[in-house]
């Protein structure tokens, strides 16, 4: 939900709509950014009801502006996926949805998941990815507790550390002794310290993995 991501998923799905149509085009786009500040202290207050209120809200207004589809860019607040859902008639495209089918198309079986602690340690984004037959591991507390430190002191804020990308690299390499035969990067800010190259499985960056399956869904016949 920080602005740092939203600028790379925007840029993402942009890219991807030039690279698929070729020319001068562009990703037609209705974007509501929220205050992360806000949303943040919900979250970490437990108050997930009325932060689902506040997106839900954000949703109507997108529908009412004429949104035909509806993404949620950010992973940890598909926990409230469903007052989303409630709240509009237009398709809601889910991120573990689309994260479970990339991994299920690249034939794994067993994937770790880095993310904030909410998505890491509750069951709403590690059970819809486990929906698809995937076994989802997650670091040891200790990690899991780097892992969220990271992301809102240093990535949310645009902070991007070589001792931090390091960290994340022994991470991933532990999950990867426990058998993980991939890692799914399951909170958007996580791209921008780490990608295929620091890690020895593959990895599922899912805001990229969101873009295209929602430039899939809207160039659908």
């Amino acid at each position: 939900m920080s602005w740092e991501s939203s600028a790379l998923f925007y840029e993402l799905l942009n890219e991807l709509t030039k690279e698929r149509l070729g020319g001068l085009h562009s990703a037609r786009v209705l974007m509501s950014s929220v205050d992360f500040a806000e949303i943040a202290e919900l979250q970490h207050a437990g108050e997930w009801a009325r932060a689902g209120e506040v997106l839900a809200d954000e949703a109507r207004r997108l529908e009412a502006a004429g949104a035909e589809l509806l993404v949620l860019c950010t992973n940890t607040m598909h926990k409230v996926a469903d007052d989303i859902t409630a709240a509009v008639s237009i398709p809601f495209l889910h991120l573990g949805d689309a994260t479970g089918r990339a991994v299920v198309e690249a034939g794994l079986a067993r994937v770790a998941l880095l993310g904030t602690r909410f998505t890491m340690e509750q069951d709403f984004y590690v059970d819809r990815v486990a929906s698809y037959g995937v076994e989802v591991i997650v670091p040891e507390p200790d990690q899991r507790e780097l892992v969220h430190r990271i992301i809102y002191d240093e990535l949310v804020l645009g902070v991007v550390a070589d001792a931090s990308r390091t960290a994340y690299e022994q991470v991933i390499a532990a999950l990867v002794d426990r058998g993980a035969q991939g890692v799914i990067l399951g909170c958007t800010e996580i791209e921008l310290l780490v990608g295929a190259d620091n890690s020895p499985v593959p990895i599922f960056p899912t805001t990229l993995i969101h873009a295209r399956a929602a430039l899939d869904a809207a160039l659908a016949p």
